[in-house]
């Protein structure tokens, strides 16, 4: 099946994506393939990668894609990403993380460096043309923001630079050269949040595994994003939240990999101390809500940064993965962003009342709020694109 519907792209007379979109395994199947095997993806966090000889082994969106990736810092401390498959049998080569001077793969003994290239293979004498580039794993792009570590299956490797931070592509690499027509450079996809939020010092943001945890949903993924893309719910939905963030003020700004809502605080709130050249300085900032497509959100509060992944599990199965970066711990329970577990209950009872009632026989589309769903309708006629392409 080749999924096909249209988004107009004028709001006003814009209806929404059919129900089967949410509902059709095919089209679930169809969304893996042309949107998220060739998107940028959150891997790690530096912190586990600290040191020369280390490794990390991860699956890249474990029950979606189910990547087996490995990280690495190298003996030259360079981080590199690489395949965690075998090139002999297709066994794991690295099974946990640690710190190694090679990778063997516990199967055969196949050998290799800590940057992939093949090193030497038991019972292989007479093996015509043998090692050869196929023999060694294969490299992926890597590039690193803050504390943070991305790669993705849709851009060949180039080699890193050499560091002594060991940064892999680079802060802001352009990503290596594209696979398929669909793959956005690193630098174009992250680059409104750097240029909004630069002056944050991201380097002293402390991962916080005792305020991170995964929350499993039973609804589409797409339903998840689309609902995190307006705060037109907000005083139906979150009452606690609707107390701290002025509604009259919230807003969405648009560009062409993501979209920016700005939380406003009412009077009392916790707030961003801004620098005088950021565009937002004079007001009273509680929230930026990053989201880049297809499936990350980056919520920076005046305390740090909470990030939400949103991992497809199945056609109507989701894992959101929720991780904490924590800046100044003073201000954690204060402001838009204290409470974040009661807004996630809340946000997921929603989405999944509406998968239920997306299977009904009675519904099909829906209109946009011209005023309050602008980000949502921009998502949308990114899916279409992505689907229909």
């Amino acid at each position: 099946m080749t999924p096909h519907f249209e988004i107009d792209q004028e709001i006003s007379r814009a209806w929404t994506p059919p129900a089967w979109v949410y509902t059709d395994p095919e089209v679930y199947a169809a969304a893996k393939e042309r949107i998220f095997a060739g998107s940028w993806q959150f891997a790690a966090h530096l912190d586990q990668v600290r040191i020369p000889g280390q490794v990390h082994p991860f699956t890249m969106l474990e029950g979606c894609l189910d990547a087996p990736l490995l990280l690495v810092r190298d003996r030259a401390d360079r981080l590199r990403c690489m395949s965690n498959v075998c090139t002999h049998r297709g066994m794991l080569v690295c099974e946990h993380a640690g710190v190694e001077s090679h990778l063997r793969c516990r199967y055969h003994g196949r050998r290799f460096a800590l940057d992939g290239t093949f090193e030497s293979m038991p019972e292989f004498d007479g093996v015509a043309d043998f090692p050869g580039e196929a023999d060694n794993l294969p490299r992926q792009p890597l590039e690193t923001w803050g504390p943070l570590i991305f790669t993705s299956l849709g851009a060949a490797e180039r080699d890193p630079p050499e560091s002594p931070l060991g940064k892999g592509g680079g802060d802001l690499g352009r990503g290596g050269e594209s696979r398929g027509a669909g793959f956005v450079p690193f630098v174009d996809w992250i680059g409104p949040v750097r240029e909004r939020l630069g002056w944050m010092p991201l380097s002293q943001f402390k991962f916080d595994a005792s305020r991170s945890r995964d929350y499993l949903v039973s609804a589409n993924w797409a339903l998840y994003c689309e609902n995190y893309l307006e705060g037109f719910h907000i005083p139906f939905v979150h009452a606690s939240l609707a107390e701290a963030v002025d509604y009259g003020q919230y807003r969405t700004e648009l560009f062409e990999h993501g979209s920016l809502q700005l939380g406003i605080a009412k009077g009392g709130e916790d707030v961003f101390d801004l620098p005088a050249d950021s565009p937002d300085s004079g007001q009273a900032v509680g929230g930026y809500y990053f989201w880049l497509f297809p499936n990350l959100m980056l919520n920076f509060y005046p305390w740090g940064l909470s990030i939400n992944v949103v991992k497809p599990l199945g056609v109507d199965r989701t894992r959101i993965s929720f991780l904490s970066y924590v800046w100044d711990e003073s201000r954690l329970a204060s402001g838009v962003g204290a409470g974040l577990d009661r807004v996630e209950r809340e946000d997921e009872a929603i989405v999944e009342a509406v998968q239920r009632g997306l299977r009904s026989r009675l519904y099909d589309r829906g209109r946009y709020s011209p005023t309050r769903e602008t980000g949502t309708h921009h998502f949308h006629r990114m899916l279409a694109r992505c689907l229909t392409a």
